[in-house]
Order: structure tokens, then sequence, then C-alpha cells
């Protein structure tokens, strides 16, 4: 058995049973990873893969339990070549961060400055996507850390930490109906069509909830992932904008009036996931800690070291900062 078979199998797993994408994520010939994966196969006496023909079909049971292994061993291979550069070359390395658009254009941009300053030789990397994809990608190992406020309590291989509070605002133009009134409110925002973010991003279920408590059926004619896209349909007049805080800016988004809606919706909590059994880098702690200063090394070990979910209450008499 070979360490490059348990990556064979755990990649195809990961590329929905397709060896020929498999071979151009990993640079090798499809004859070569079916030639190894068989190899594997005949030395432990059971079938990984279902196929039909020469084609993959499906998992196998037995094929699912090895998989799973497999995917462990090829974690705490990689721990082994962390903890030799830790001790070969604190400063130098990779960090593999998965967020989403509000976090990457509006939290991130002054912690990536500061760590890239402090830590010319790690090579950062920053990958986008859904909040549910973003764990995926944290929990198979693809990446280090996952920030996002949705979908990170969904994966219990996760450790979450907290970072900071947030809350919405709502965006018009500066001549809107909205602007005028002394006092937004839930019934006057339902009056009006709104557009705010696709469930399961940047705090949406609590958007609908805050609707849903008051018997309130709000009319949402756009959704969108980020920010950016909101602000320009609210601009074309498509309907009011319901967004992060965070992602207004003062100088660049002054054709629009930012009215305050905390009062209106119950905030949201932007979290860290990390995979448990993760070896963490000095400059990986460094890193948390520049994002939420409260992350000190001790607070961060004793979660890592914490049953699961059990995490969740050394945080319970920290005050979190909001944004």
């Amino acid at each position: 058995m070979k360490l490059q078979q348990l990556r064979y199998i755990w990649e195809v797993s990961r590329h929905n049973l397709n060896v020929s994408a498999t071979a151009q994520s990993l640079y090798t010939s499809q004859p070569g990873i079916s030639k190894q994966i068989r190899l594997l196969e005949d030395e432990l006496g059971v079938e990984i893969f279902a196929r039909s023909g020469k084609h993959l079909t499906r998992v196998t049971p037995a094929g699912e339990s090895i998989i799973e292994l497999a995917g462990e061993v090829l974690r705490l291979a990689d721990n082994i070549k962390q903890v030799s550069q830790e001790h070969s070359d604190e400063r130098r390395g990779n960090l593999a961060i998965a967020t989403t658009h509000t976090q990457a254009r509006y939290a991130l941009p002054p912690v990536i400055r500061h760590f890239t300053k402090r830590y010319p030789d790690v090579a950062l990397h920053m990958q986008q996507g859904t909040p549910r994809q973003i764990a995926q990608m944290v929990s198979d190992g693809q990446a280090d850390f996952a920030i996002c406020t949705e979908s990170l309590e969904l994966f219990q291989d996760l450790v979450l930490l907290p970072c900071y509070r947030w809350n919405r605002c709502v965006l018009v133009p500066r001549d809107h109906p909205l602007a005028q009134l002394d006092t937004l409110t839930l019934e006057a925002l339902a009056e009006h069509p709104l557009v705010t973010y696709v469930f399961g991003f940047t705090g949406r279920s609590q958007l609908d909830e805050a609707f849903r408590g008051k018997g309130l059926s709000p009319n949402v004619v756009l959704t969108a992932a980020d920010a950016d896209v909101i602000k320009t349909y609210v601009r074309l007049g498509m309907g009011v904008g319901i967004v992060a805080h965070m992602a207004v800016d003062p100088t660049d988004d002054d054709d629009l009036v930012a009215l305050d809606a905390s009062h209106l919706f119950a905030s949201s909590t932007t979290k860290i996931g990390i995979r448990r059994g993760t070896f963490m880098r000095g400059y990986m702690y460094d890193f948390l800690k520049a994002f939420a200063d409260h992350l000190d090394r001790e607070l961060v070990e004793a979660a890592l070291e914490a049953g699961p979910r059990q995490e969740e209450a050394l945080f319970d008499d920290i005050e979190l900062p909001v944004r």
C-alpha cells in the first residue's frame, strides 16, 4: 500500500469518480491512476469502486470506509510535513483560506496586508464559495481556515472560533421615501421590493426570521451572493438593499443612504472553522490573532483540544467585537 494510491482514491472520490478530471488535477495520466487503484484493490482484496466497463459508477460500502481512512492518513502525512517545516523554517509555508465575497472584500484586506508584510515567504491562497462549499473545503483538507457566518456548524469535524458580531443596514437612494422616516420598521420595509443576499449567505436566515416573526412576507425581487452586486441593483432602482453594515463604504457609496437596521434584525456572528487535528504553524496563530484580537494562542489551542462543540463554552465570557 502506497501513500500515492491512497491519494488517488481520495481525489477520485472528490472528483465525482471522474478519473480523467482527477488526472488533470494531479498532473498525471488517467491510465496510471486506474492501474494504481486496481493494484490497491488487489492488495486489499476488495473493490473500492464499482464499475461498468471501464467507468467507475459508485463507491462500494467497503470503499467508503477505506476512502475515509485514506483521508485521515493523508491529513496525518500533511501534518508530518508541517511539523518538519515548522522546525526547519517557521516563517515559510502555505496558508489556504476559504471565505465568502463579503469577508474577502470588506473584512480581510487589512488582515492580509498585515500578514503578508510580516510573513512575505508564506504563500497565501484564498478561495471563495458558498458557506457550505467553504466549510467542505476545510473539512476535506483543501483549505486551512473557513471564514463565514453560515453553515460551519453543519460539519462536526470543524472547531468553530467566534470572531465578531455584525448586523445589517438598509441601502436606498437619497430621495427614497424610507430615507425620510424617523424610525425604520419591518412593516415599512415590507412595502417595498427588496434586494438582498441569497439564502445561506451572510446571515440571510436572520433576515427571514425577523419578517416571519412579524407575520410579514418580504417582497424579495433579486438576490445575490455579494454586496457589490446588491448595491448595483439598488442604484438601478430594482429595490431596497439589505446588506451587512461592514459592506458600506462611506466614500464609494456616498450616493446611497445607509439606514441602521440593527434594531430590526438579530446580530450575526462570523466564525473561523478549523478542521480538528490540524497541525497549527506559528504564522497560523498570528493570522487568527490579527483577524480577531481575542483569539490568542492559548485560547485557540484550548478550543482545538476540546471535544466536538465543547469549544463554544470557552467563549461564553468573551464579549465579541462588533463591526
